[in-house]
């Protein structure tokens, strides 16, 4: 399993639509082959950083299946208007869990 970490900063104001617009675009994500679920967490000390972690089969599955695909622009289409700037992503593997 896969975890896309995106870090994503709105613009000032946004905040509230931004997240009405990721909860729209849940079923872009749902419709995506390797997709296993996301949480959207808002920072506390910087209210219009969010991070989008979602799971993913396999790294191909976003980097190459999602991306590639209409689910991809769908959500961009959602909630690109609301980005300061373009968000930070990485990608990691659970190597200890409790």
């Amino acid at each position: 399993m896969i975890t896309e970490i995106a870090q994503i900063d709105v613009k000032p104001g946004s905040e509230k639509d931004f997240e009405a617009a990721v909860a729209k675009a849940k079923a872009a994500f749902g419709r995506s082959k390797g997709f296993h679920g996301f949480e959207l967490h808002k920072s506390i000390e910087k209210p219009q950083r969010y991070r989008l972690m979602v799971k993913w089969a396999t790294l191909e599955n976003h980097t190459v299946d999602f991306r590639g695909s209409e689910n991809f622009t769908e959500w961009r289409g959602l909630v690109g208007q609301y980005f300061a700037a373009p968000p930070d992503v990485e990608h990691t593997e659970t190597v200890l869990t409790t």
